[in-house]
């Protein structure tokens, strides 16, 4: 039996290192070799497909967990292996409640990918104990509380302590106490530059 492969991922060179890895095995076979998520879902109705290899973030501002809640709804049977580089903490929660089988970081997982393949393929369900520790400023990100880690989340959009408040049910005054800590802790002299680097350290993207 021949499995059938297809890979989502925005960057050419995962692409064909992945490719690369899958061909190695003559029972597998990639199908489909695209660089967006938005219209993956169309691809698993055009052709019998046992396993999907999604990244998450693409750079035309489709999101993998999307395509792979659509692709799981149409085709619940197909196995969907979610990749990233990102350590965005939320994600891999997100995942398991969209019923995605399997969890890879790109960069710090032990495993291969065709290790990966493989046991998704068995009918394993593979996830990490926990997302990859990054620096924020002076701190680690397994140093932040879950309630930080909302606020910074809120805060990254652009939103004032009113609207976080709101949000998060809770008071405005507790909001600034929130995000004090988070300037103490990292070190950053403003909101704003805490903002930003959030995002670029990839360690809150976005909203659910």
């Amino acid at each position: 039996m021949t499995y059938k492969i297809m890979i989502v991922d925005d960057q050419f060179v995962s692409r064909e290192l992945f490719k690369l890895s899958i061909n190695q095995a003559p029972e597998y076979e990639v199908i489909y070799c695209i660089d967006s998520a938005m219209f993956a879902d169309t691809y698993v109705l055009k052709s019998h497909i046992d396993l999907v290899i999604m990244d998450i973030l693409m750079q035309d501002g489709s999101n993998g967990l999307d395509a792979a809640e659509k692709i799981k709804k149409l085709k619940p049977d197909i196995k969907i292996l979610a990749v990233t580089s990102m350590p965005e903490v939320s994600w891999m929660n997100r995942a398991k409640k969209i019923g995605i089988d399997s969890f890879w970081y790109k960069e710090v997982s032990q495993e291969t990918i065709l290790e990966i393949v493989e046991r998704t393929l068995s009918g394993e369900s593979i996830y990490p104990e926990e997302t990859p520790e990054v620096k924020l400023g002076l701190s680690s990100s397994i140093e932040f509380t879950p309630r930080e880690i909302e606020v910074l989340r809120l805060l990254k959009t652009g939103v004032g302590n009113e609207e976080i408040a709101k949000k998060l049910h809770i008071s405005q005054n507790t909001v600034k106490t929130h995000i004090k800590h988070l300037l103490e802790k990292t070190g950053f002299s403003n909101r704003t530059k805490l903002a930003i680097q959030s995002r670029i350290t990839g360690f809150v993207i976005e909203d659910e």
